[in-house]
């Protein structure tokens, strides 16, 4: 270390040390802050994680592979043929995304109409594979009354509640859909209620149909083809590596499909989720506020008390920038001590207490919905290796930020004046 250096840490951390009571008073309030810096910003990443799951597990899925027309016509004539689908399942055993792969579910979708014998109601109707759909969908978790589809059924569905209420229905009662099949005819098919799910999402009861793949496809005409192949991914960091990697090897096997990441796919849950972080970065901001006027005051107001000493210092030959280079280096030592142990009293927080999740159920009088989603109560706080990075930056800009003017500061002090000035 330069002996230069060495010195200006030596006499910066006996002037803290001078200093006692108001060193810890400013270093206390740093690590109170940093440590609800990081606990805020665990708990924020964990909000999001868990809300982005929700919505894309009732929905297509971090990822969805379609036909380039499907997602603006929602048509039936544009659809994934079995050869596109032989193509999209040899991407996906690519590494790059069998690792972060956490489940797959193809699906046909298709608008229509169930009708029963007291009334008729406008449904979208999707027929998926119960197996996939086990480890991929909300829906199976939702079961009120009877139960999930199963691989073997063939004239079953699974309907939402407040459908079947509407349209005076119960497990093992029987209705009709309609849909215009691929030819354009409109085609009917009898089902049987199998089970009724509640998201808590009123759109999503009532207007809700699920019915086996295989049987959606011999009503339609349309065997062996899907609309859409919905991926569920380990975490929504997971993504953008995913979307990669599908673009780069579907780009040379096929151009009759596309892939839409989430927020492509559910505009709103984006909106609602970008929002919730702009929320959170101005809350941030004024941490990051507080504690850099926590520094800024402790060492403006040692610059301030020393008014003498620097003057002494400065009499003997310390030259303007030495005595700043002095001042900035008591306020960089603060910082660094303090948003260290402030940040590891935010891990140790999170993980000690709040690593099963923090429970605001006592705060929810009934279910709270957002974007169309259901908000879980229970908050997982989540901490990633970029969360770190950022709170170093965060320590280093505080004490860069709060200790230029101080610094700036005592380099103004005047010898003459300050061999006057009595402490």
């Amino acid at each position: 270390m330069n002996p230069s250096l060495r010195l200006r840490l030596r006499l910066a951390l006996r002037n803290l040390i001078r200093q006692r009571r108001r060193t810890l008073l400013s270093g206390a309030a740093m690590v109170v802050g940093m440590a609800l810096l990081v606990f805020s910003r665990a708990l924020a990443e964990g909000g999001h994680e868990d809300w982005i799951e929700a919505g894309v597990r009732l929905g297509s899925g971090h990822v969805s592979v379609q036909a380039p027309e499907y997602r603006r016509q929602r048509a039936l004539e544009h659809r994934m043929s079995n050869d596109d689908r032989r193509v999209v399942e040899a991407a996906l055993a690519e590494p790059g995304v069998a690792s972060r792969l956490v489940a797959e579910a193809p699906r046909l979708a298709v608008q229509g109409l169930a009708s029963s014998a007291s009334s008729a109601l406008p449904v979208g109707v999707t027929g998926v594979d119960p197996n996939s759909e086990q480890g991929f969908s909300l829906l199976p978790e939702r079961l009120e009354a009877g139960r999930y589809l199963e691989p073997d059924d063939r004239l079953h569905a699974y309907v939402g509640a407040r459908l079947a209420e509407r349209l005076d229905l119960e497990p093992g009662d029987r209705f009709v859909l309609t849909a215009q099949d691929a030819s354009g005819d409109i085609v009917g098919q009898m089902a049987r209620v199998v089970g009724t799910f509640r998201t808590g999402i009123p759109e999503a009861d009532e207007a809700l149909v699920q019915i086996p793949l295989h049987t959606a496809q011999e009503w339609l005409g349309v065997p062996g083809d899907v609309t859409s192949i919905d991926l569920l991914l380990e975490s929504s960091r997971a993504v953008r590596p995913v979307l990669a990697s599908l673009e780069a090897t579907l780009a040379g096997g096929s151009n009759s499909v596309v892939t839409l990441d989430w927020r492509e796919a559910q505009p709103e849950l984006d909106a609602a989720v970008r929002m919730d972080d702009w929320a959170d970065y101005v809350f941030h901001t004024i941490l990051f506020g507080i504690a850099a006027l926590a520094i800024i005051n402790t060492i403006l107001m040692s610059v301030m008390q020393r008014t003498r000493e620097f003057g002494v210092l400065r009499a003997l030959g310390l030259r303007r920038a030495e005595v700043g280079r002095l001042v900035f280096a008591e306020g960089m030592l603060l910082t660094i001590v303090s948003g260290f142990a402030g940040m590891l009293l935010g891990l140790a927080v999170v993980w000690l207490f709040f690593r099963d999740g923090l429970d605001f159920s006592s705060l929810m009088r009934e279910e709270m919905t957002a974007a169309g989603v259901v908000i879980d109560p229970v908050i997982v706080p989540r901490f990633h290796p970029t969360q770190i990075a950022q709170s170093l930056f965060f320590i280093l800009s505080i004490g860069i930020l709060a200790s230029i003017y101080p610094a700036w500061r005592a380099t103004r002090i005047d010898v003459a004046e300050a061999m006057k000035f009595s402490e």
